[in-house]
């Protein structure tokens, strides 16, 4: 295991020779509420992660022991001018963007609060692990703006569009039974076991061909909301891409010679 920090309050550890990436949120004074310094920082660790060829799942974790992130700092953003805000707003939308479009499988551990821009965070990942203390909500309107973290886009291709138009405008908080029942989280877990969960499921994830990984989640996410007939054009490009690769060959082999596959890469 090896570990890199990314400026005060984000830290990497990397696991089984490289291939899990644990990005962990680490600002326990703030439950992990994102300010500028932290959105930068979130970036930062992402870009590193997709330049990282030997990386083939992410885990998105919290250090804070009730609460995975709160959202966006309120009290920084009360010091803020107008200004101030709209010069923000790109560095904060970068951090969301960046765990979003990373290129590999990405696994969200959610434990406690999950709230606003950090339920967002979780939502940018594929899949998202909660254990029961787990609360999610995106409250935004409540303080007078919008989910701005990719929220309305997220929640309705999880839930369908009345449910998500139900959650974001009441602002209401929904522990972690009813957010299992209604697709905000994806497995549910005993309290303390989110982080162990999501790390077992990323080692199963990364035993399977990072060249097959990275193209199977790009055919998912760019084909998503396509029709069908444009959607299996995009699956067709992603299976080119895969067809005549050194990876392929290995797992064709490994498979005739009922042995585990010792993927290339590439």
């Amino acid at each position: 295991m090896s570990e890199e920090r990314f400026g005060e309050f984000v830290l990497v550890r990397r696991y089984e020779r490289g291939h899990v990436a644990e990005l962990a949120l680490d600002r326990p004074k703030a439950m992990n509420a994102v300010s500028t310094e932290m959105a930068r920082s979130v970036a930062g660790a992402c870009a590193a992660l997709a330049a990282d060829r030997d990386v083939r799942v992410v885990v998105l974790t919290s250090t804070h022991e009730r609460a995975f992130c709160v959202g966006a700092d309120l009290k920084e953003r009360n010091s803020f001018t107008d200004a101030d805000l709209v010069r923000q707003r790109p560095v904060t939308r970068g951090a969301y963007t960046a765990v979003l479009e990373l290129p590999v499988p990405t696994i969200a551990a959610v434990h406690g609060f999950a709230l606003g821009g950090g339920f967002e965070l979780a939502l940018s990942c594929d899949v998202i692990v909660a254990d029961r203390t787990a609360v999610v909500g995106l409250p935004e309107v409540s303080v007078g703006v919008i989910p701005g973290g990719g929220g309305t886009q997220l929640l309705p291709r999880r839930v369908g569009a009345a449910r998500a138009a139900e959650l974001i405008f009441t602002a209401r908080r929904v522990e972690a039974p009813e957010a299992r029942e209604l697709g905000l989280v994806d497995a549910l877990v005993e309290e303390g076991q989110d982080r162990a969960e999501a790390m077992s499921l990323a080692s199963r994830i990364a035993a399977n061909s990072p060249v097959g990984l990275r193209a199977a989640k790009r055919a998912l996410r760019l084909g998503h909301g396509l029709d069908l007939r444009a959607g299996l054009e995009v699956e067709d490009a992603a299976w080119r891409s895969v067809a005549f690769s050194g990876d392929r060959a290995e797992g064709v082999a490994a498979f005739n010679e009922k042995r585990k596959p010792q993927w290339p890469g590439e």
